[in-house]
């Protein structure tokens, strides 16, 4: 699901203050794309923690002209893809039980090795994986 929130950016002291003015949020960055990265995170957290945890709809996003802000402000949209942060969550581990002979596993243990890396890289291999798929961003 992607959505659209409006933002407001102000610059507060040596940095800049992005508010969302739906969800009532801050957040803030050191330049203009940081302030916007950073409120496209805080949007996402705050959508996915809405719909997920607490069962509530999102707020529908205000027109852009209808946002009240200050003469110096930016006021601007900025994109969340909720699909996308909620795959960037899900890279929590799983545990699986896996049999090798006896004799494959001493040698593995004698050399350091690392069963769920080997697993992992075999696996992705084997899948034809490119992890640069993956990135959110």
């Amino acid at each position: 699901m992607k959505i659209v929130y409006p933002v407001v950016i102000s610059k507060i002291d040596a940095c800049l203050l992005a508010t969302v003015p739906d969800l009532q949020i801050d957040t803030t960055g050191e330049n203009l794309a940081e302030a916007i990265e950073m409120a496209r995170d805080a949007i996402s957290i705050w959508c996915v923690s809405q719909q997920d945890d607490l069962k509530r709809p999102l707020p529908e996003p205000s027109a852009l002209s209808a946002v009240e802000h200050e003469k110096d402000d930016i006021v601007t949209l900025v994109d969340v893809d909720l699909d996308a942060y909620r795959r960037m969550l899900e890279s929590r581990t799983v545990r699986k039980n896996l049999t090798i002979p006896s004799w494959l596993n001493e040698q593995a243990e004698k050399a350091g090795v690392n069963f769920s890396q080997i697993l992992q890289k075999a696996l992705k291999q084997e899948l034809q994986i490119d992890e640069s798929n993956f990135a959110t961003r």
